[in-house]
């Protein structure tokens, strides 16, 4: 695909400078551009990199001197890194998949496909799935039994869809997401060890050995709109309710989100992250890389945690976290700083003993 830079600008709301009939067939990294592709150069030093390639055009910041620069054309906006949403968009030339139905896939005749909703091959859509109109279901997925995914949703290769899911529109899975596994629910006949030190916070003293019998898990996975998960992520189904992830919410690949959890819109969850079950997080709420959250807490709307965050207890609105157990960045840098101060206060304090003992009384 090729547009010239008039018409990506018109595209992205921005403004375009020069010659605005040069064709771009492709983005690229101010140092690597070919002379058809848009060089994003979009802060400074980025721009310092253009004279390595050879672009002829690139995205810039507002106020750019595209001239000076030796460009042909440029395209300026406001924000240049979401004008690159949209860009990425255009010249995205998708996995190369046919559209239709694959004669290996296998779709149950009680499955309801909406118009232009395509199935890869060895694809599997169970009894009474609904799927929306233009959605796309990869290679090798599974859509279980009642289903519902609603139009324009995308599947990647390999992912699992649990029975009695329901998805949202314009929804996107990342390759071997599983969506509606059993939750990780089991229990023992008498009071475990594991409870007796929850609430002691102690040894359990003498043990006995224990098994566990499993809890089934009844509910399923709600999830709203423009939701997208990463690669190799899990969501738990519910015990009883269902698990349920907001509208708008991006998990990034790994994350996994335990049994019962009810996720806010427009939350951002990074790779590695856990959520233990029933956990109850608000909307805006961002948890960095291989953050962690116990069990039956409650994280507020517009929260920020830092990578390697744990949450053990309940998060207020708006609080920034990091550190284990997470508490107040501030106070946690200020703990961070008096950590690397202890060598040099050991040191201090040997030197002021070695002074007492010189200057005190002698016997």
């Amino acid at each position: 695909m090729a547009y010239t830079i008039e018409q990506i600008a018109t595209a992205l709301g921005a403004r375009a400078f020069g010659d605005g009939d040069i064709v771009i067939t492709g983005a690229a990294e101010p140092a690597d551009a070919r002379p058809d592709e848009l060089a994003l150069a979009m802060k400074p030093d980025y721009a310092e990199m253009l004279s390595q390639g050879h672009a002829r055009a690139a995205m810039l910041w507002d106020g750019a001197d595209w001239q000076a620069m030796g460009l042909e054309a440029a395209i300026v906006a406001p924000r240049p890194r979401f004008a690159m949403a949209g860009l990425t968009q255009m010249l995205d030339p998708g996995q190369g998949w046919g559209g239709g139905i694959h004669p290996s896939a296998v779709i149950d005749p009680a499955a309801q496909l909406g118009q232009g909703v395509s199935v890869g091959p060895f694809s599997v859509v169970s009894a009474g799935a609904v799927i929306g109109e233009d959605t796309v279901i990869g290679p090798q997925c599974f859509v279980g039994v009642d289903v519902q995914i609603g139009p324009a949703g995308f599947l990647r290769e390999a992912v699992r869809i649990s029975a009695r899911v329901v998805i949202g529109a314009r929804f996107i899975a990342q390759p071997g997401a599983v969506i509606g596994s059993d939750g990780f629910s089991f229990v023992t006949p008498e009071v475990s060890g594991v409870e007796k030190a929850r609430k002691s916070l102690g040894d359990q003293g003498e043990v006995t050995a224990q098994s566990y019998v499993r809890i089934h898990s009844l509910g399923s996975v709600r999830i709203g709109d423009d939701v997208e998960i990463g690669a190799n992520s899990t969501l738990d189904r519910g015990t009883i309710r269902d698990t349920v992830i907001g509208a708008r919410t991006k998990l990034d690949n790994l994350v996994h989100i335990g049994h019962n959890c009810i996720i806010g819109d427009d939350c951002l969850i990074c790779g590695q992250v856990g959520l233990a079950g029933s956990v109850n997080m608000g909307n805006n709420v961002v948890l960095g890389g291989q953050a962690g959250v116990s069990d039956n807490i409650t994280i507020g709307h517009n929260v920020i945690a830092g990578g390697g965050a744990k949450l053990l207890s309940n998060v207020p609105d708006g609080r920034v976290v990091m550190g284990y157990p997470a508490t107040k960045m501030d106070t946690q840098m200020e703990l961070y700083k008096n950590q690397r101060r202890l060598k040099r206060l050991f040191a201090d304090v040997a030197e002021l003993k070695k002074t007492v003992s010189k200057d005190g009384p002698s016997d």
